[in-house]
């Protein structure tokens, strides 16, 4: 199995810069372009289909059944309607700002050159994570559109429930500007294998005086990286930029719109734990092509983290089952299913890096974790977390990626640290430190927090003050279906 790099491509948009800086050293030989695999490109057409499906109807009907039924068209309707929203706001500007070249803020954010998706083609062509390997521009755009229409989805279970449409309208087109598209940025945006490949050609092969030229390149290749990216922090597929990202704006959210109105005092159970395990069963469908197609390609890779979407969820389901099972003396299905909706969220940082026997150390973990951040700490604290996206997403998101810098070990079985310089080229085993790609991991998890729960706490107070985050007491009592919509989800 080769060893993989966990990150994305950043959409060729450095490729004019980059020619620019080898420019100095001495030519080589034109390479032929790469051709696209069909193969290659079925698998990811596939992957991002169903990425669409454990949006909708898949998180959809898990957060609709855990809501009371007077709500739950709303939390529909809020989920479909950001799916909507966010594909437009993607394709005018999101995709510039999260996989092109930022200039002088390359660290935090893209630019504008690819607003309106200007340049990019049915010809242009995005490289994976292997050398020579690439696919259309235009299906690594709407595979990439697929995640960040349900990481602010995600967002909408922690104030479930008591959430003005409008407000929650406005505060989605804020956070994905200013929260996601520089989060996807910082995380996964680099220059490429290809470009990093050819910069150390040219330094191989440089004369003794060309060498500072060729060296200077080089750096610039490899320094053209998101600030996490840069750091060489590992999410092969999401743990930081979706899920530690949209559970911290959750729990922020909870806390700055306040409790549900009778919360504690009131029955507030799932009206149909049906509907919600038939989304979390779409949802465990759909995280195979969120987290193979993370790879963009169909090798070793996308099936290593198929087995690992496998086991680790299988593995934090039972985990959470038997710690219920325990502790209140009757396993319950809603139990089953967090555990494996945690475990889905753990496994995603490490999917394409962990040996299958480590995923299900990491899901059995997680399943444990998020099982008592659900339920003792949740009530310990008091805080109206309404479907436990803070305890699922962002705990278990911070379980995943710190877990990564564990189990990407090879004496692990682990598939290592990818290196795509020491062998221009091609791609080799790097050097692998355990403290030192902890520590990054977890500086990539400290960044999240910061960002994503300081920039969201500024939103939340803007959208309050424009609009007012929360319908009054009445409307709230009434449901959100009527109040908010003029319709019910059953009648």
């Amino acid at each position: 199995m080769k060893p993989r790099l966990l990150m994305r491509l950043a959409a060729g948009a450095a490729t004019t810069a980059i020619t620019a800086a080898l420019f100095a050293a001495p030519a080589l030989a034109q390479a032929p372009t790469p051709t696209p695999n069909k193969g290659d490109i079925a698998f990811m057409f596939v992957s991002t289909v169903i990425v669409l499906l454990m949006t909708i109807p898949g998180l959809a009907l898990f957060y609709g059944g855990l809501v009371r039924s007077k709500n739950m068209l709303s939390v529909l309707m809020q989920v479909f309607a950001i799916v909507c929203m966010v594909a437009i706001i993607w394709v005018v500007y999101g995709y510039s700002l999260a996989f092109t070249n930022g200039g002088s803020l390359n660290s935090y954010v893209g630019g504008l050159d690819k607003m309106f998706l200007k340049g990019v083609t049915v010809e242009s062509m995005a490289g994976t994570f292997s050398n020579g390997v690439v696919i259309p521009e235009l299906l690594f755009v709407c595979f990439q559109m697929t995640f960040a229409c349900i990481t602010p989805a995600l967002i909408v279970g922690a104030f479930a429930e008591r959430i003005k449409f409008p407000a929650l309208m406005l505060f989605i087109a804020l956070w994905v500007t200013f929260i996601y598209f520089p989060m996807a940025h910082m995380v996964w945006y680099w220059a490429g294998p290809d470009a990093l490949g050819d910069a150390a050609k040219k330094l191989a092969e440089a004369a003794a005086d060309a060498k500072p030229a060729a060296q200077a390149a080089l750096d610039a290749v490899t320094a053209d990286a998101g600030l996490a990216f840069s750091w060489g922090a590992l999410d092969f597929a999401g743990g930081t930029v979706v899920h530690i990202n949209a559970g911290i704006a959750g729990l922020v959210g909870s806390l700055i719109i306040g409790k549900r109105v009778g919360y504690g005092r009131e029955q507030m159970a799932p009206h149909s734990l049906t509907l919600t395990m038939v989304g979390a069963a779409l949802l465990w469908v759909g995280w195979f092509g969120f987290n193979c197609g993370s790879n963009l390609e169909a090798n070793g890779t996308a099936v290593l983290a198929m087995i690992n979407t496998f086991v680790a969820t299988a593995a934090a389901g039972l985990a959470w089952m038997l710690s219920e099972w325990s502790a209140k003396g009757k396993p319950s299905l809603l139990g089953l299913v967090s555990g494996v909706v945690a475990g889905l969220v753990a496994i995603t940082p490490a999917c394409g890096f962990a040996g299958p026997m480590g995923s299900i150390v990491l899901g059995l973990v997680a399943g444990v974790v998020c099982f008592v951040f659900c339920t003792s700490i949740k009530n310990a604290v008091g805080y109206d977390d309404s479907l436990d996206v803070f305890g699922v997403h962002c705990i278990g998101g911070i379980v995943g990626a710190i877990g990564t810098g564990f189990l990407v070990a090879p004496f692990l079985g682990g598939a290592g640290i990818a290196d795509y310089v020491s062998k221009p080229g091609e791609l080799a085993a790097g050097e692998y430190v355990m403290a030192t790609q902890v520590i990054t991991q977890i500086k990539g998890v400290l960044l999240t927090l910061v960002w994503s729960g300081v920039g969201s706490a500024v939103l939340y107070k803007i959208v309050d003050i424009i609009i007012g985050l929360r319908p009054d007491e009445q409307r709230e009592r009434e449901g959100l279906d009527i109040t908010e919509h003029g319709e019910r989800a059953y009648n």
